[in-house]
Protein backbone atom coordinates (compact mmCIF):
# COMPACT_ATOMS: atom_id res chain seq x y z
CA UNK A 1 0.00 0.00 0.00
CA UNK A 2 2.67 2.10 1.06
CA UNK A 3 4.52 1.13 -2.39
CA UNK A 4 1.80 1.99 -4.23
CA UNK A 5 1.56 5.54 -2.39
CA UNK A 6 4.76 6.47 -3.25
CA UNK A 7 4.65 4.94 -7.10
CA UNK A 8 1.53 7.04 -7.39
CA UNK A 9 3.04 10.32 -6.09
CA UNK A 10 6.48 9.69 -8.01
CA UNK A 11 4.55 9.42 -10.90
CA UNK A 12 2.48 12.83 -10.31
CA UNK A 13 5.67 14.28 -9.66
CA UNK A 14 7.02 13.45 -12.96
CA UNK A 15 4.31 13.88 -15.15
CA UNK A 16 4.30 17.55 -13.73
CA UNK A 17 7.72 18.09 -14.44
CA UNK A 18 7.26 16.82 -17.98
CA UNK A 19 4.67 18.96 -18.50
CA UNK A 20 6.52 21.84 -17.22
CA UNK A 21 9.06 21.31 -19.18
CA UNK A 22 7.54 20.88 -22.22
CA UNK A 23 5.63 24.68 -21.13
CA UNK A 24 8.87 26.19 -20.93
CA UNK A 25 10.22 24.90 -24.56
CA UNK A 26 6.76 26.14 -25.70
CA UNK A 27 7.31 29.70 -24.13
CA UNK A 28 10.64 29.78 -25.86
CA UNK A 29 9.96 29.07 -28.91
CA UNK A 30 6.18 30.82 -29.29
CA UNK A 31 6.01 32.92 -25.92
CA UNK A 32 9.11 35.01 -26.43
CA UNK A 33 7.97 36.23 -29.74
CA UNK A 34 4.68 37.94 -27.80
CA UNK A 35 7.49 40.29 -25.64
CA UNK A 36 9.64 40.72 -28.72
CA UNK A 37 6.96 41.70 -30.90
CA UNK A 38 5.60 44.16 -28.34
CA UNK A 39 9.28 45.56 -28.36
CA UNK A 40 9.68 46.38 -31.50
CA UNK A 41 5.99 47.72 -31.68
CA UNK A 42 7.55 50.56 -29.04
CA UNK A 43 11.42 50.43 -30.64
CA UNK A 44 9.23 51.71 -34.24
CA UNK A 45 7.52 53.79 -32.63
CA UNK A 46 10.40 56.07 -31.13
CA UNK A 47 12.30 55.67 -34.55
CA UNK A 48 9.80 56.71 -36.54
CA UNK A 49 9.65 60.03 -34.18
CA UNK A 50 13.87 60.41 -34.79
CA UNK A 51 13.08 59.92 -38.78
CA UNK A 52 9.87 62.49 -38.47
CA UNK A 53 12.24 64.86 -35.90
CA UNK A 54 15.50 64.93 -38.94
CA UNK A 55 12.88 65.65 -41.00
CA UNK A 56 12.84 62.22 -43.12
CA UNK A 57 9.87 59.97 -44.01
CA UNK A 58 9.41 56.37 -42.10
CA UNK A 59 10.82 53.22 -44.30
CA UNK A 60 7.56 51.39 -46.03
CA UNK A 61 8.05 47.62 -45.32
CA UNK A 62 5.94 46.69 -49.13
CA UNK A 63 8.52 48.56 -50.54
CA UNK A 64 12.05 47.93 -48.82
CA UNK A 65 11.30 44.56 -48.13
CA UNK A 66 11.58 43.71 -51.39
CA UNK A 67 14.91 45.20 -52.58
CA UNK A 68 16.04 43.30 -55.79
CA UNK A 69 18.62 45.29 -57.48
CA UNK A 70 20.85 47.56 -55.94
CA UNK A 71 20.24 51.45 -56.47
CA UNK A 72 22.56 53.63 -58.03
CA UNK A 73 23.89 56.57 -55.53
CA UNK A 74 23.21 59.47 -57.54
CA UNK A 75 19.41 57.98 -58.79
CA UNK A 76 18.52 56.96 -54.75
CA UNK A 77 17.64 60.70 -53.80
CA UNK A 78 18.62 60.08 -50.24
CA UNK A 79 22.08 61.23 -49.43
CA UNK A 80 23.68 60.74 -45.84
CA UNK A 81 23.32 63.72 -43.98
CA UNK A 82 23.81 64.16 -40.37
CA UNK A 83 22.59 66.64 -38.16
CA UNK A 84 24.87 69.44 -36.32
CA UNK A 85 23.57 67.94 -32.88
CA UNK A 86 22.75 64.49 -33.90
CA UNK A 87 24.83 61.57 -31.68
CA UNK A 88 24.69 57.23 -31.63
CA UNK A 89 21.72 55.97 -29.87
CA UNK A 90 22.33 55.01 -26.76
CA UNK A 91 21.75 51.09 -25.22
CA UNK A 92 18.48 50.28 -25.40
CA UNK A 93 17.53 52.71 -28.12
CA UNK A 94 16.47 52.21 -31.87
CA UNK A 95 19.18 52.35 -34.50
CA UNK A 96 17.55 51.90 -37.18
CA UNK A 97 15.20 49.40 -39.58
CA UNK A 98 16.93 46.07 -41.30
CA UNK A 99 15.50 44.97 -44.47
CA UNK A 100 16.61 41.83 -45.98
CA UNK A 101 13.74 41.15 -48.70
CA UNK A 102 15.01 37.41 -49.60
CA UNK A 103 14.47 36.47 -46.05
CA UNK A 104 10.57 39.12 -45.59
CA UNK A 105 12.68 40.43 -42.65
CA UNK A 106 11.97 43.40 -41.37
CA UNK A 107 13.20 44.29 -37.62
CA UNK A 108 13.88 47.41 -35.58
CA UNK A 109 17.73 47.43 -34.68
CA UNK A 110 18.35 48.00 -31.33
CA UNK A 111 21.69 49.44 -30.14
CA UNK A 112 23.52 47.19 -27.35
CA UNK A 113 23.89 42.59 -27.21
CA UNK A 114 23.57 42.17 -24.14
CA UNK A 115 20.36 39.72 -23.85
CA UNK A 116 18.00 42.21 -22.69
CA UNK A 117 18.61 44.18 -25.53
CA UNK A 118 18.41 41.25 -27.99
CA UNK A 119 14.90 40.19 -26.77
CA UNK A 120 14.04 43.71 -28.53
CA UNK A 121 15.05 42.69 -31.91
CA UNK A 122 18.47 42.66 -33.97
CA UNK A 123 21.35 44.20 -31.92
CA UNK A 124 23.75 46.43 -33.15
CA UNK A 125 27.41 45.47 -31.37
CA UNK A 126 28.36 48.40 -29.14
CA UNK A 127 32.31 49.92 -30.33
CA UNK A 128 31.32 49.26 -34.16
CA UNK A 129 30.34 51.79 -36.76
CA UNK A 130 26.87 52.34 -37.04
CA UNK A 131 24.96 51.19 -40.07
CA UNK A 132 26.11 53.05 -43.44
CA UNK A 133 29.49 54.62 -41.71
CA UNK A 134 32.57 53.39 -42.78
CA UNK A 135 33.90 50.37 -40.57
CA UNK A 136 32.27 46.90 -39.83
CA UNK A 137 28.96 47.68 -38.83
CA UNK A 138 28.09 44.29 -36.69
CA UNK A 139 24.32 42.79 -35.60
CA UNK A 140 23.49 40.21 -33.60
CA UNK A 141 20.74 38.71 -33.94
CA UNK A 142 18.12 35.38 -31.87
CA UNK A 143 17.33 32.61 -34.37
CA UNK A 144 14.89 30.42 -32.94
CA UNK A 145 13.26 32.37 -29.90
CA UNK A 146 12.53 36.44 -29.57
CA UNK A 147 10.73 36.68 -32.70
CA UNK A 148 13.63 34.74 -34.45
CA UNK A 149 14.86 37.15 -36.68
CA UNK A 150 17.64 35.47 -37.93
CA UNK A 151 15.85 32.27 -38.50
CA UNK A 152 16.72 31.77 -42.28
CA UNK A 153 19.96 33.64 -42.45
CA UNK A 154 21.78 30.47 -43.53
CA UNK A 155 19.67 31.55 -46.78
CA UNK A 156 21.52 34.15 -48.09
CA UNK A 157 24.02 34.29 -50.29
CA UNK A 158 26.66 36.38 -52.07
CA UNK A 159 24.83 39.04 -54.27
CA UNK A 160 22.04 39.34 -52.02
CA UNK A 161 21.20 42.53 -50.85
CA UNK A 162 20.72 43.82 -47.02
CA UNK A 163 18.48 47.22 -46.49
CA UNK A 164 19.09 49.50 -43.70
CA UNK A 165 17.34 52.71 -42.92
CA UNK A 166 18.67 55.02 -40.20
CA UNK A 167 18.56 58.59 -39.26
CA UNK A 168 21.04 59.63 -41.98
CA UNK A 169 19.35 57.97 -44.63
CA UNK A 170 19.02 54.45 -46.32
CA UNK A 171 22.04 52.24 -47.57
CA UNK A 172 22.23 49.27 -49.34
CA UNK A 173 25.15 46.02 -48.55
CA UNK A 174 25.46 43.38 -50.88
CA UNK A 175 26.63 39.85 -49.29
CA UNK A 176 30.08 39.22 -50.02
CA UNK A 177 29.77 35.62 -48.05
CA UNK A 178 29.29 33.33 -45.01
CA UNK A 179 31.09 31.47 -42.40
CA UNK A 180 30.68 29.76 -39.17
CA UNK A 181 32.85 30.35 -36.19
CA UNK A 182 33.41 29.68 -32.53
CA UNK A 183 31.08 32.05 -30.13
CA UNK A 184 35.11 33.36 -28.98
CA UNK A 185 36.20 34.19 -32.33
CA UNK A 186 35.98 38.00 -31.90
CA UNK A 187 37.91 38.70 -35.10
CA UNK A 188 34.62 38.60 -37.46
CA UNK A 189 33.21 41.57 -36.04
CA UNK A 190 37.00 43.66 -36.19
CA UNK A 191 36.62 47.25 -37.59
CA UNK A 192 37.92 47.50 -41.15
CA UNK A 193 39.13 50.31 -43.54
CA UNK A 194 35.94 49.65 -46.23
CA UNK A 195 32.26 50.23 -44.73
CA UNK A 196 31.02 46.94 -44.19
CA UNK A 197 28.54 45.05 -42.41
CA UNK A 198 28.43 41.13 -40.48
CA UNK A 199 25.10 39.53 -39.30
CA UNK A 200 25.83 36.78 -36.73
CA UNK A 201 23.63 34.32 -34.80
CA UNK A 202 23.67 30.94 -33.77
CA UNK A 203 24.32 27.61 -35.28
CA UNK A 204 23.10 25.13 -35.86
CA UNK A 205 19.64 25.96 -35.13
CA UNK A 206 18.39 25.34 -31.59
CA UNK A 207 22.19 25.40 -30.16
CA UNK A 208 24.56 28.24 -29.59
CA UNK A 209 27.89 25.91 -30.03
CA UNK A 210 28.58 28.07 -32.81
CA UNK A 211 28.37 31.17 -34.82
CA UNK A 212 27.00 31.68 -38.32
CA UNK A 213 28.58 35.24 -39.72
CA UNK A 214 27.33 37.11 -42.55
CA UNK A 215 29.83 39.33 -44.58
CA UNK A 216 28.26 42.34 -46.96
CA UNK A 217 29.48 45.50 -48.28
CA UNK A 218 28.09 48.72 -48.72
CA UNK A 219 27.19 49.47 -52.29
CA UNK A 220 25.43 53.03 -51.48
CA UNK A 221 27.50 56.45 -50.75
CA UNK A 222 28.74 56.32 -46.89
CA UNK A 223 27.64 58.08 -44.37
CA UNK A 224 29.13 60.96 -42.21
CA UNK A 225 30.31 59.16 -38.14
CA UNK A 226 27.86 60.16 -35.73
CA UNK A 227 29.44 61.19 -32.66
CA UNK A 228 29.51 58.80 -29.66
CA UNK A 229 26.69 58.78 -27.09
CA UNK A 230 26.37 61.16 -24.28
CA UNK A 231 27.75 59.80 -20.86
CA UNK A 232 25.41 57.78 -18.72
CA UNK A 233 24.19 55.51 -21.76
CA UNK A 234 22.15 52.80 -20.37
CA UNK A 235 23.82 48.92 -19.44
CA UNK A 236 21.42 46.81 -18.32
CA UNK A 237 23.42 44.78 -15.71
CA UNK A 238 22.82 41.41 -14.66
CA UNK A 239 21.57 40.56 -18.22
CA UNK A 240 22.96 37.53 -20.83
CA UNK A 241 25.75 38.80 -23.09
CA UNK A 242 26.37 36.82 -26.54
CA UNK A 243 29.22 34.65 -24.58
CA UNK A 244 26.36 32.87 -23.05
CA UNK A 245 26.95 33.87 -19.46
CA UNK A 246 24.28 33.50 -17.15
CA UNK A 247 22.85 36.71 -15.15
CA UNK A 248 19.99 38.02 -13.22
CA UNK A 249 18.57 38.43 -10.42
CA UNK A 250 16.84 35.09 -8.53
CA UNK A 251 14.85 36.31 -6.07
CA UNK A 252 11.93 37.83 -7.92
CA UNK A 253 11.96 34.72 -10.25
CA UNK A 254 11.60 32.52 -7.29
CA UNK A 255 8.67 34.56 -5.92
CA UNK A 256 6.90 34.26 -9.49
CA UNK A 257 8.06 30.63 -9.09
CA UNK A 258 6.27 30.07 -5.58
CA UNK A 259 3.42 32.31 -6.68
CA UNK A 260 2.92 30.11 -10.06
CA UNK A 261 2.94 26.73 -7.41
CA UNK A 262 0.36 28.17 -5.42
CA UNK A 263 -2.09 28.92 -8.09
CA UNK A 264 -1.69 25.70 -9.95
CA UNK A 265 -2.19 23.98 -6.02
CA UNK A 266 -4.87 26.20 -5.42
CA UNK A 267 -6.82 25.35 -8.78
CA UNK A 268 -6.59 21.65 -7.95
CA UNK A 269 -7.80 22.16 -4.18
CA UNK A 270 -10.91 24.16 -5.13
CA UNK A 271 -11.75 22.05 -8.15
CA UNK A 272 -11.24 18.65 -6.18
CA UNK A 273 -14.19 20.19 -3.46
CA UNK A 274 -16.32 21.24 -6.48
CA UNK A 275 -19.43 18.68 -6.48
CA UNK A 276 -20.22 17.91 -10.20
CA UNK A 277 -18.39 17.19 -13.30
CA UNK A 278 -19.56 20.50 -15.04
CA UNK A 279 -18.46 22.62 -11.42
CA UNK A 280 -14.93 20.96 -11.82
CA UNK A 281 -13.96 21.27 -14.95
CA UNK A 282 -15.25 25.31 -15.20
CA UNK A 283 -12.64 25.56 -12.58
CA UNK A 284 -10.13 23.84 -14.03
CA UNK A 285 -10.37 26.06 -17.37
CA UNK A 286 -10.27 29.97 -15.13
CA UNK A 287 -7.56 28.21 -13.14
CA UNK A 288 -5.85 27.17 -15.96
CA UNK A 289 -5.97 30.13 -17.68
CA UNK A 290 -4.21 31.95 -14.49
CA UNK A 291 -1.80 29.42 -14.22
CA UNK A 292 -0.68 29.83 -17.73
CA UNK A 293 -0.14 33.62 -17.14
CA UNK A 294 1.23 32.95 -13.89
CA UNK A 295 3.76 30.40 -15.65
CA UNK A 296 4.41 33.01 -18.51
CA UNK A 297 5.69 35.51 -16.48
CA UNK A 298 8.35 33.19 -14.36
CA UNK A 299 9.35 31.74 -17.58
CA UNK A 300 9.92 35.24 -18.29
CA UNK A 301 12.00 35.51 -15.25
CA UNK A 302 13.78 32.44 -15.91
CA UNK A 303 15.06 32.59 -19.19
CA UNK A 304 17.48 35.63 -18.61
CA UNK A 305 18.97 33.62 -15.95
CA UNK A 306 19.84 30.96 -18.55
CA UNK A 307 23.06 30.80 -20.75
CA UNK A 308 22.37 32.62 -24.40
CA UNK A 309 21.05 30.56 -26.93
CA UNK A 310 20.18 32.62 -29.99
Amino acid sequence: MRRGLVTGVLGRILLSGGVLILLFVAYQLWGTGIAESHSQAVLRQKFDSELHHVGRQAPSSTTTTTLKTPPTTSASGDQPTVGANTTAPNDGNPVGVLHIGKLGLDKVIVQGTSENDLRQGPGHYPGTPLPGEAGNAAIAGHRTTYGAPFYNLDELHSGDLIGITTVQGSFTYSVTGTLVVSPSDTAVVANTTEAELTLTTCNPRFSASQRLVVHARLITAPAPTLRPPKAGSRRASGTNDLAGNPGGDWVPTLELGLLSTIVIIAVFVVARRQRGRARRWAVYSVGGACSLVALFFFFAAVSPLLPASF
